[in-house]
């Protein structure tokens, strides 16, 4: 199966997504911020990175402008609690293959992003 790594600053939110696809039978890194994600990524690089948009330390946008940049082919999904899904003025390349899921969210929904991204 795939290694995914889920940044979010949310540990409940880590925890739960940890659990749900380690259970799929995933390897799973953790991240509560962008910078160690970015961190975690150098030196575990993931099929898949599941990002938090709003964080402290490093924010998700931040977080993925840095990963593309370094790694252009990174597949990310990016998850937004907030009501505003998407950063205002972003560089469109940021956005290409860029997957969004708007927390909370139905892991039976979530899947499907999942697995396509993993392939």
């Amino acid at each position: 199966m795939a290694r995914i790594l889920v940044i979010d600053d949310d540990a409940d939110m880590r925890t739960l997504l940890e659990d749900t696809l380690r259970s799929a039978g995933h390897e799973i890194v953790l991240a509560a911020d962008g910078r160690e994600g970015v961190q975690q990524y150098r030196t575990q690089p993931a099929d898949l990175v599941i990002t938090d948009l709003y964080m402290p330390i490093q924010q998700g946008l931040e977080t993925i402008v840095q990963l593309r940049k370094e790694y252009p082919a990174v597949r990310i999904i990016a998850m937004c609690g907030k009501s505003t899904a998407m950063p205002c003025c972003p560089p469109l390349s940021v956005w290409e293959r860029l997957r969004f899921c708007k927390s909370p969210f139905y892991l039976t929904n979530y899947w499907p992003r999942c697995r396509r991204c993993c392939e």
